[in-house]
Formats: C-alpha cells, sequence, structure tokens
C-alpha cells in the first residue's frame, strides 16, 4: 500500500515556500484532529507524572526542611528544579520518538518522509525548542540550588560560570544546544536524510547530563554512569516512540508501524530492564536498603513500574496488534493510552530519585580520594592474575562487545541459511577483533590503564592498531549488505538501504580519503599526547569513553583504506596503498621516538594525583610507554604489509587472467578487443565529421598494436 493510499495529500505551501501536507482520515477527520482517550492523555500523563513527583520527592526526603544555618535557595528553586527537570525530560522523549518515528518507522515518498512523518517532524521541533529552553533553565535552577542563593539574588557571572567551568553545567549547555540543532532540523525540509540526522542529534542530546549525574557520583563510574546512559537511551526510545503511535489516526499505517516499533519497544524493554537494576545495585550497595531506605522504595516503585509496562507490552503482541491489522485501533488506542500514563509517572518517579539522597552513605573527608576519582581503589602491583583477573566491564563497551558479536554471527546464519558460503576465516577475524577489543576494555588490565601511562599507551595501541585490523578483516559491511532483509513495504527504507546511504555520503567519502584517514590516525597520536587534551579526557567518563572509541574507529578508517574490502572506500593502485601505509609507519615511529626523548611529564595533573607508591618515577613510566609504542607497531606493520603484497599479487593475477580471456577470444574472433574497440571509435568519429574522410582514415587497422606502452 503506499502512502498516498493511506493519506490525502493537498499540495499546499507555506509561505516561506516548504511544502506541507493535508492528512485526512479515511472518515474525513484529519490527523491533527483528537478522540477519546488521546484527546485528554496529555492532561492525564501530565497530571500522573507530577502526583508521583510530589509524592516521590516527600517519600524521598528532598523536601525536608534545611538544615538550620545553612544556605537555602527558597520554595520557588526547590519546587521549580524538579519541575523543570520533569519538563525537560518529558520534552526529551517526545522530541526523540517523534523524529525517530518520522524516520525510520514510517514509510517515506520518495526521498522524503510521508505526509505522517512530516507532521511528527513540525512537532518534534516545537519539543526540542521547548527542551533546549528547559535545559538552559535547568542550569540557573541547579545554580541557585547549589549555592542556596534564592532566584532573585543570583549573579550572572554564577551562571556563566557553572556553564563553562563545572561538568554539570557543560552537560546541561551541550544539551541545549544539540537540542536546538535538533530543533533546527525538525522543521528544516522534509527529507528522509534531515530527518534522521535531526533524530541522531536528539539520541546524542539525551546523553550528556547522565555522565555528570547521580551515578557520576557513586562507585564503580564503569557501571554506574554507562548503565545509567543506556537506560535514559532505552526509555526514551520506548517512551517517544510510543507517544508519536498516539498520533498517527490511521488505522492502517498505524498498524505497519505499531509492528515495526514492537520490535524495538522489544529491545528497549531489556535494555531498560538489565540497565536499572545494573544501576539500582551500584547505588544500593546491598539488597538489604531496597526495602529499609526510602531510596529504595522509590526504586520498588520504577520496578512495579517495568513490571506493569512489560504486562502491558505483552498484551499489545498478543491481542492489540492484530487488532490494529485487522482494521480495528480502539483497543490499541486504550492500552497505550494507559501505557503512557504508567509512563508518564515512571518519569516522575525517576526524577524524584534524581534528588532524593542514596542510603549508601558519603564517605566524606576521610574516604580515599583515589576511590572517589576513579571509581574504584588503587589496583596492586601488576601480576598476570590482576592483569586478567579483577575485570573492570564498562556497560556501553560490552555491550557493544556482545551486540557487534551476536549481530555478526546472525548474519553469517543467514546466509548460511540461504544456501551462501561466507569465509570462515572472515568469522574469526571479525570475533578475535571483538574479543581483543572487550579484554583491553573490560578486565584488570583496564584499571592500570588509569593509573599508568605505559599501560594506557600499550591499550591504546590494541585498540588502535590490532582490534581494526581484525574488525577489517571480517568484512562486516559486505555480510551486513547480503544478510540484511528488506523490508516488505517498498516505502520503508531499511537499515540495507540506509547503510548504502551511509556509504555513499559525502561524509563518508570525506573520512576514507586516503590523506583524511592518514591525518585522523597521525595527527591523534601528536595532538592527544602532545597537548593537554589527555588529562581533560581521563578526569571524565565521557572523555575517556569517547578517547577509547576514537582509537578504535580512526584505526579502523586507516586500516579499512588500506585492506579493507568492502564496498564503499576509495580503490587505489597498490602501489600507492603501500606508500600511504610507508607513511603512517613513518610517523608512528617519529611519534615514538619523539615521545622517548620529551623530558616534560604528560598530562602532569592527572597522573600525578593518581600515580601508584608501587610504580617508578612518572618519566620513567613515560619512557616505558613511549617504548611500547614505538615497538608495537612494528608487527601490525608487517602484518598489513603481507596482506598488501598478497592483495597486489592477486590483483595482477586477476588482471592476467582477463588478459588472457581477451587473447583467447581474439584468436577465436581474429580480432582482439583492444583493436575492436579501436576500429568502433574510428566508425563513429568517421560518421559524427559528416564528410567522408577518405579511404585511408576509413580503413580498418588491422594486425596494429594500438595498446601503447606496456
Amino acid at each position: 500500500m503506499s502512502a498516498a493510499d493511506d493519506v490525502q495529500r493537498g499540495p499546499a505551501r507555506t509561505p516561506g515556500g516548504v511544502a506541507t501536507a493535508t492528512v485526512r482520515c479515511a472518515g474525513g477527520a484529519t490527523a491533527t484532529g483528537r478522540s477519546w482517550p488521546t484527546a485528554v492523555l496529555p492532561v492525564v500523563a501530565a497530571a500522573s507524572a507530577v502526583a508521583v513527583l510530589v509524592l516521590g520527592l516527600r517519600v524521598g526526603g528532598a523536601l525536608e526542611a534545611a538544615i538550620p544555618g545553612l544556605p537555602d535557595p527558597g520554595p520557588a528553586t526547590t519546587w521549580a528544579l524538579p519541575v523543570m527537570r520533569l519538563t525537560a525530560d518529558v520534552l526529551a522523549t517526545l522530541t526523540v520518538g517523534l523524529l525517530v518515528t518520522a524516520a525510520f518507522l514510517l514509510p517515506g515518498d520518495g526521498t522524503s518522509v510521508s505526509p505522517y512523518g512530516y507532521l511528527l517532524r513540525r512537532r518534534a521541533g516545537l519539543t526540542a525548542a521547548g527542551w533546549a529552553l528547559s535545559a538552559l533553565a535547568l542550569i540557573v535552577l541547579t545554580v541557585s540550588d547549589l549555592l542556596g542563593v534564592p532566584l532573585q539574588r543570583l549573579g550572572l557571572p554564577s551562571v556563566l560560570s557553572y556553564a563553562t567551568a563545572i561538568s554539570q553545567g557543560q552537560a546541561l549547555l551541550v544539551q541545549a544546544g544539540l537540542a536546538a540543532v535538533a530543533a533546527i532540523l525538525a522543521r528544516a525540509g522534509v527529507s528522509r536524510t534531515s530527518a534522521a540526522t535531526a533524530a541522531a542529534l536528539a539520541t546524542v542530546a539525551v546523553v550528556p547530563p547522565a555522565f555528570t549525574g547521580h551515578a557520576a557520583g557513586a562507585g564503580n563510574h564503569q557501571i554506574a554512569v554507562s548503565s545509567l546512559t543506556l537506560h535514559v537511551l532505552g526509555a526514551a526510545l520506548w517512551v517517544g516512540g510510543l507517544a508519536a503511535l498516539l498520533m498517527i489516526r490511521r488505522a492502517t499505517v498505524l498498524a505497519d508501524v505499531a509492528g515495526r516499533y514492537s520490535r524495538l519497544a522489544l529491545v528497549c524493554f531489556v535494555a531498560v530492564a538489565i540497565s536499572g537494576v545494573t544501576n539500582a545495585a551500584v547505588r544500593l550497595g546491598s539488597p538489604a536498603p531496597l526495602w529499609q531506605s526510602r531510596y529504595g522504595w522509590l526504586i520498588l516503585g520504577k520496578l512495579a513500574a517495568l513490571l506493569i509496562l512489560g504486562v502491558f507490552g505483552a498484551a499489545h503482541r498478543r491481542r492489540t496488534l492484530a487488532q490494529l491489522r485487522a482494521g480495528r485501533r480502539g483497543s490499541f488506542t486504550r492500552l497505550a493510552a494507559g501505557e503512557l500514563v504508567v509512563f508518564a509517572a515512571a518519569i516522575g518517579l525517576a526524577v524524584a530519585l534524581s534528588r532524593s539522597p542514596t542510603p549508601v552513605p558519603d564517605p566524606g573527608a576521610d574516604a580515599d580520594p583515589l576511590t572517589a576519582l576513579l571509581g574504584f581503589p588503587m589496583p596492586a602491583a601488576p601480576t598476570p592474575g590482576n592483569l586478567l583477573g579483577q575485570p573492570l566491564p564498562d556497560l556501553l563497551f560490552l555491550t557493544a562487545s556482545l551486540a557487534g558479536a551476536a549481530g555478526y554471527l546472525v548474519g553469517v546464519w543467514r546466509l548460511r541459511k540461504a544456501g551462501h558460503h561466507w569465509p570462515i576465516v572472515r568469522t574469526a577475524s571479525w570475533l578475535a577483533g571483538i574479543l581483543v577489543f572487550a579484554a583491553a576494555t573490560g578486565l584488570g588490565f583496564a584499571r592500570y590503564a588509569y593509573v599508568l601511562f605505559s599501560a594506557h599507551m600499550a591499550q591504546h595501541m590494541v585498540l588502535a592498531m590490532l582490534v581494526p585490523i581484525l574488525l577489517v578483516g571480517g568484512a562486516p559491511v559486505t555480510l551486513a549488505l547480503r544478510a540484511l532483509r528488506r523490508p516488505t513495504d517498498p516505502l520503508i527504507r531499511g537499515a540495507r538501504q540506509w547503510l548504502l546511504l551511509a556509504l555513499h555520503s559525502p561524509v563518508t567519502k570525506l573520512l576514507t580519503h586516503p590523506l583524511v584517514a592518514l591525518g585522523i590516525y597521525t595527527g591523534s597520536l601528536f595532538g592527544l599526547y602532545f597537548s593537554d587534551l589527555l588529562g581533560t579526557l581521563m578526569r571524565s567518563h565521557l572523555g575517556h569513553v569517547a578517547m577509547l572509541a576514537h582509537f578504535v574507529v580512526s584505526g579502523y578508517l586507516l586500516f579499512w583504506v588500506l585492506i579493507g574490502i568492502d564496498p564503499g572506500r576509495p580503490r587505489l593502485p597498490h602501489p600507492l596503498l603501500a606508500l600511504i601505509h610507508l607513511a603512517a609507519m613513518m610517523a608512528h615511529g617519529f611519534f615514538g621516538l619523539a615521545l622517548m626523548q620529551t623530558t616534560t611529564v604528560i598530562a602532569p595533573d592527572w597522573y600525578t594525583s593518581v600515580h601508584p607508591g608501587w610504580a617508578s618515577s612518572l618519566l620513567d613510566d613515560q619512557k616505558l610507554g613511549a617504548g611500547i609504542a614505538w615497538a608495537f607497531g612494528e608487527i601490525p606493520a608487517a602484518i598489513v604489509m603481507i596482506l598488501l603484497v598478497r592483495q597486489w599479487i592477486d590483483a595482477d593475477q586477476r588482471e592476467q587472467r582477463r588478459l588472457d580471456r581477451a587473447a583467447d577470444r581474439a584468436e577465436a574472433t581474429g580480432e582482439d578487443d583492444d583493436l575492436a574497440r579501436y576500429n568502433a571509435f574510428l566508425a563513429a568519429a568517421g560518421k559524427q565529421d559528416g564528410p567522408d574522410p577518405g579511404p585511408a582514415a576509413a580503413e580498418p587497422v588491422r594486425g596494429a598494436d594500438v595498446r601503447g606502452p606496456g
């Protein structure tokens, strides 16, 4: 069924010239019309969220009277801060859900979004703008709360200092900027690509406060912060997508979109459940506070809401989706409306949790400052058991590893099931890369990478050289293009179509240009270690995660250009690839020598504060790291060169076989391919010139070698 069958569109244009669409249902009601229960749903959901927020604040102790003698921001800040946090979270959730649904779940109209997608984009522009303003308001309210100064006495310098110098303020400022850009993109144009870009920006904008919020002060930052990030992302996609579905009035369109959303919701449910339980375990410390503390009671309330939502989801999959496909949307709408009310209550409860003190007591001034800084105590002197044991898993990297391995194996299984062959060597290479990545970021070795420059450099070399070579050898793009299924609806742009668009996009062409890939790889070596950037990134969990991810991505780009077999990369002559590889080796070697000769400690503020007592001096450890950087690249570089030479030989053999086939055809026909093409060119040129150029020029060439030297 096409989009034109689902809705009626009027070719109207706004005063600015942007095409619009009038969406009408079969019965004549417009898509913007409302009916019970959706007419009162916003009011009921808002009332549910606010009521649960107030109850949660009282139960959690966030509204208790201030201690006499301590600064008090006043009732305006005390009440406005959680309400504004709730407003920002709701608007963020709606923005993500509306844009993701418009770009990925709804059928399109060629390169444009569907009429329903256009309406969702317009509404997302409004919610994103409100989200940006709410984030800015949160900066002001948070400063008032932290300083204990009423709003009317708050000075602009304090607000600016918080927004630019404190991590929490910086996160809110970044979120406001990203939300503002998403609002502009959502209202600009009708293309599916711009909608996808806006959806990606909105999804990223949800993340920054999670890295600096409640969980950042808990022990084991790697699990607490990463689990909260996954929790927030999963909830935004889950809740926002459901809200977007309720804005679609046409039952036939809603049935298809709800089926696709159901699979996304199941993934989000699992992610929210696992990340929520993990985060609660870190904050509570033990099971007893779950029923012995106010904070634990609020967590039990969230757990109850999650179970109720799971029941709602099961009812949708069993009953209401089938009714939707039969053209009856009443049951789905009523059940989804009730589900959204529970979601609103859960969001209010989450905001109350963020304002409530955790039962794990504040260690105070007597606590180990290293544990507060790192999230774990100082590790003992390194031994094989300590390096391989005492794991330090980061939930983001662990999830990426499991998803990468599972997705690849599912792709191989699909090919084998369809009767196609996939080389076992590629599978082994990919899984080995995933395993090495998980080990380098999650085993005990990761603890030492925080406190020793030499261990950090070894981790850098593994992630930037060994892991990318193994991953590139797995040819994941080729596997994805062969294994991904096309959507049953031709108007839906599936994952394969999005992958092809990404491969041929200007951004990919720029990043995979040999000089750009080489510049990113080598430039990051010098830019990171010969500036103050390393210390800044090490002090932030978000910065640390981004740095490790950059190591893998920059290495993958370079080795994809050099030895990759996947489509989408530039096809260069092998001699030129060899020169690029030699340039990378020379830059890498020069970096190691320059690092060994430096007498200045890199990132001194960080490594001075975390340097172990059992380790050598900072400068000696740095020289050891420089030696690792200089020597580590030899074996991977040799492997890449061997692969390049082998590909060069294989390419020459393929070219020789082509020439042999051409020679065989020439022997059978009496004229080789090059000669035939030259004679055809002469004949075509003679026809275009008009007058007969004469017998000599028109006479075909026979027996002459026109291929030129070589």
